[in-house]
């Protein structure tokens, strides 16, 4: 996947499209250091010759004692872009079968595409016994085993659907929408979400956007979040719950880490070092997007992220320790997967390349394109291999483009219809071989993974728990969180206690002993957790409770003491109000805490005002100026930032232009409208940008007008001029040329204004 340039967030997968004993919540600079290994480039222009498996596997490089083994490859599966295993193990697999066919995208949208059930049989690690779970789909992106059922994503539609084998034969006879949305979705495939994660929590979090989902009684039960997380392809969390998102086109592959998300979106410059965001593949990565600008000169591989997607943090039992809590993200342009060590500064997440000028895992071959990566049942490492030889959408592949000459060139086109499933074990330790049975399982029985060493098994037993609803088990689970053995093996870890926490909250079964017992835990991470649960009671004015809470104003953990200030900050209760008052002063030098609450403060400020102005427009322009809002949000940011201010992270220039306070827009509407019809190439005041704005033509004339006006418009991007009209779009539409292949620039603009002008200053009779 290339760079995707402005408003262009991702490539496919950017598109397309969890250790038990440490998180990036523990400090990880004291873990051992992982071995030292050198990093081999070997081809500079690479053929792009489809390999087998086997061969395939022998171009991969990683640090000593870790191998690849495969899972699943062709005829089994094709175009595998993401998976996810119910509760007895069978492991589904979404197949984008339609996608970049040619550079063309040539029949993209055609309902051709796939999700397959996949069965390892006679236990030996690999998936022998293939069944076409679902058939006839339109790209699918997301997907998510609750219980029985799949929920499933589509490409360009918003609804969520419900699959499940009534039967059992291996296909689904049963379908229902579980969350209905009937608005079409016209974003860039490569813009739209790209995950559907349960978290800790007991909510469904997307990729993108400002909804997460409550699963009750079958169906999703929307919640509207504050700010529209902008993540692409993929999501993750740590075994405390900490969500880790990822942005492709701007090159940024770790975003929103610093708080759930629930909480408004917040982002430091430095929180993760700028030796993270580049790739050190071992061939030349000459179908980048962004061209030779984006390569090494002296080996032609890629320099920096353009198409980060499908990260995971690791969080298995059978890899080695300091594995776990690791943050894994794949590049499928560089053929690489970019390991990081998670470290919580003071309650600051940061990240840092785990290895100097090379990568975790590299691939000699062409066609070798991880995007997604998960902790699996076995407790090993699970890489989603496309095996694609395009991995870009036609938006920026077309014929004349770089990216198609290359395409043509090395026939990439010619590599479609195969795909790969690997694992990464390790020498000495073996994968677990236990079959996992939970969907077949008691309550009591399940309670017991609560405390397993491999969190993909704590997961799904909390899951399947709060699917359940079976309240026998709470005494049980109220003993596991208040620190009693219950009816496990030995007395339970913190892990075990969060989960019992999260699980009581996922059947409406906290009580206020429980919880005021877990927020005096003897471990941060479970008073962090109560903390956090105790928000059911804050928003009633529980003065218990707030009491409770007021006596960790000064907890030795920064984590207990942050999660404090977020819990409290959102109610206008005048006790809360106070706490948050006296733990703001005696917490002045903690930065996350400072500027998480600056931002909350300002945010609500700038909702004050953007209603008091929407109220001054007519119905009809309210309506542009909201609707714009909202694509803004979901699309815009990712390369203009939150704001319009632009995007500085990890040391990286901005992609694109901020857009705050711009004289320009604030300008001639017929530039603005001409700009959104044709893109923008070249230096924008002076300045190069990494990122080159796609054409919006696509779009409708009421969209175009929507994203201008909210942009002209909007006191949170400082600007306050007229709206644009449907009709103004289209009437500049028809009145503008055609089409400018690569997008205009600003030059042409002004060239553009000027004829417009000579021509309005003519005699009429001339």
């Amino acid at each position: 996947m290339k760079k995707q340039r402005l408003n262009n967030s991702a490539s496919l997968i950017a598109v397309l499209l969890t250790v038990a004993l440490c998180s990036c919540s523990g400090n990880n600079s004291g873990k051992p250091q992982p071995p030292s290994f050198e990093r081999k480039v070997v081809d500079t222009n690479p053929p792009s010759k489809p390999l087998s498996p086997e061969e395939s596997i022998e171009k991969i490089q990683l640090p000593p004692g870790f191998h690849i083994e495969l899972v699943a490859s062709e005829p089994l599966i094709q175009e595998p872009v993401a998976l996810c295993w119910d509760g007895n193990g069978k492991m589904y697999v979404a197949e984008m079968n339609t996608y970049m066919k040619d550079a063309n995208a040539t029949g993209e949208f055609e309902p051709t595409s796939r999700i397959k059930m996949l069965e390892d049989t006679d236990g030996d690690g690999k998936m022998d016994k293939s069944t076409v779970f679902i058939d006839s789909l339109v790209l699918p992106r997301t997907i998510l085993a609750v219980g029985d059922q799949l929920l499933v994503g589509l490409t360009n539609v918003q609804h969520i659907w419900s699959y499940r084998d009534t039967n059992g034969d291996g296909k689904a006879d049963e379908k229902k929408i579980v969350f209905r949305n009937d608005v079409l979705d016209v974003r860039n495939l490569e813009h739209q979400n790209g995950a559907l994660y349960r978290n800790l929590d007991n909510w469904i979090y997307p990729s993108r956007d400002n909804l997460r989902y409550k699963y009750k009684n079958g169906m999703l039960q929307a919640d509207t979040m504050i700010d529209n997380m902008i993540g692409q392809w993929g999501l993750t969390s740590d075994n405390y719950g900490r969500l880790f998102y990822s942005e492709a086109g701007p090159g940024l592959p770790a975003v929103q880490i610093q708080q759930m998300p629930a909480y408004g979106s917040l982002n430091f410059a430095d929180q993760y070092t700028k030796d993270f965001t580049k790739p050190w593949p071992i061939i030349g990565t000459v179908d980048a997007q962004g061209g030779r600008d984006v390569l090494r000169p002296e080996d032609n591989t890629l320099k920096e992220f353009t198409s980060g997607c499908g990260q995971s943090i690791f969080r298995g039992d059978r890899l080695p320790k300091d594995m776990v809590g690791d943050y894994f993200i794949p590049e499928p342009v560089g053929r690489i997967i970019k390991r990081g060590k998670v470290i919580n500064r003071d309650g600051k997440i940061y990240i840092e390349d785990a290895y100097q000028q090379k990568d975790w895992l590299a691939s000699a071959d062409m066609n070798f394109r991880p995007i997604n990566t998960y902790t699996g049942p076995d407790g090993c490492f699970y890489i989603v291999d496309m095996y694609h030889g395009i991995i870009q959408e036609s938006e920026w592949s077309k014929p004349g483009t770089y990216l198609g000459q290359i395409i043509a060139q090395k026939e990439l086109y010619k590599t479609r219809g195969m795909g790969r499933i690997y694992r990464v074990v390790y020498d000495g330790l073996k994968p677990d071989t236990v079959k996992p049975n939970m969907l077949n399982e008691p309550s009591d029985k399940l309670i017991t993974y609560l405390d397993h060493p491999n969190g993909w098994w704590r997961d799904n037993a909390q899951q399947l728990l709060t699917v359940r609803n079976d309240k026998t088990v709470v005494p049980a689970l109220k003993k596991i969180a208040t620190g009693e053995q219950a009816n496990l093996s030995q007395k339970p870890g913190e892990l075990a206690r969060i989960h019992a926490l999260w699980t009581l909250e996922g059947l409406d079964a906290m009580d206020k002993p429980t919880l005021i017992h877990a927020l005096h835990d003897i471990d941060a991470q479970v008073r962090k957790t109560a903390v956090w649960i105790s928000e059911l009671y804050i928003k009633q004015n529980d003065e218990q409770v707030l009491d409770q809470l007021a006596k960790l104003k000064e907890d030795p953990s920064a984590d207990v003491r942050i999660q404090l200030s977020l819990s409290l900050r959102s109610y206008k209760i005048k006790k809360a109000q106070a706490i948050l008052k006296e733990l703001l002063e005696a917490n002045k030098n903690n930065e996350m805490m400072q500027f998480s609450y600056k931002t909350f403060t300002e945010a609500q400020k700038i909702k004050e005002i953007e209603e008091q102005r929407t109220k001054n427009l007519s119905a009809a322009d309210r309506e542009l100026v909201t609707n714009g809002a909202t694509i803004y949000k979901q699309l815009c940011t990712t390369c203009h930032g939150e704001g319009g201010k632009g995007i500085t992270i990890g040391g990286k220039e901005m992609p694109a232009p901020a857009l705050a306070g711009s004289p320009r827009l604030r300008g001639d509407k017929i530039m603005n409208i001409q700009l959104m019809l044709y893109g923008l190439k070249g230096p924008v005041d002076g300045n190069n940008y990494p990122n080159t704005m796609p054409s919006m033509k696509s779009n409708d004339d009421k969209w175009i007008a929507s994203v201008l006006s909210y942009v002209r418009n909007s006191s949170e991007l400082g600007n306050k001029s007229s709206v644009v009209t449907e009709e103004e779009v289209k009437t500049v539409r028809a009145n503008s040329p055609k089409d400018i292949p690569g997008g205009i620039s600003l030059q042409l603009l002004e060239i553009f204004k000027l004829g417009r002008a000579e021509h309005s200053n003519w005699d009429k009779k001339r």
